[in-house]
């Protein structure tokens, strides 16, 4: 397995898909890094030189990616919670921050699953 930014990528997967399980990097971006370090994107990871993904070691290395970034989003976060904006307090209650309706639905962000509704099972 290569591994880039401190994740190992999966060698079956073709460059451009396996660069996104790096966290920070979408499709949009993986391809950007495969065009600027010129190198081929649909090539799998195990048929890639070890030159090749020294480019894309280096392309890479230039955005902020795995751990500096969670870390800014954890501050960004707590930010909001201290300053007590509406988002932060969203964010403290684990309810939606974007609008989201909450009456029905937002079960996963709500926390562990509750039982909504006492049906009775009929008797036949």
């Amino acid at each position: 397995m290569a591994r880039i930014s401190g994740v190992d990528i999966p060698n079956e997967k073709i460059l451009v898909v396996s660069l996104t399980y790096i966290f920070g990097i979408g499709q949009s971006l993986a391809k950007k890094i495969c065009e600027d370090a010129k190198v081929d994107p649909l090539k799998r990871v195990k048929d890639c030189s070890e030159p090749e993904l020294t480019k894309v070691r280096e392309q890479v290395a230039k955005y902020k990616t795995e751990g500096d970034l969670r870390r800014d989003v954890a501050l960004n976060i707590k930010r909001l919670e201290d300053i007590g904006s509406y988002r932060g307090i969203r964010h403290r209650k684990s309810l939606p921050c974007r609008g989201q309706r909450t009456k029905t639905n937002a079960r996963t962000c709500k926390g562990p699953k509750k039982t909504v509704a006492n049906k009775k099972k009929a008797v036949a």
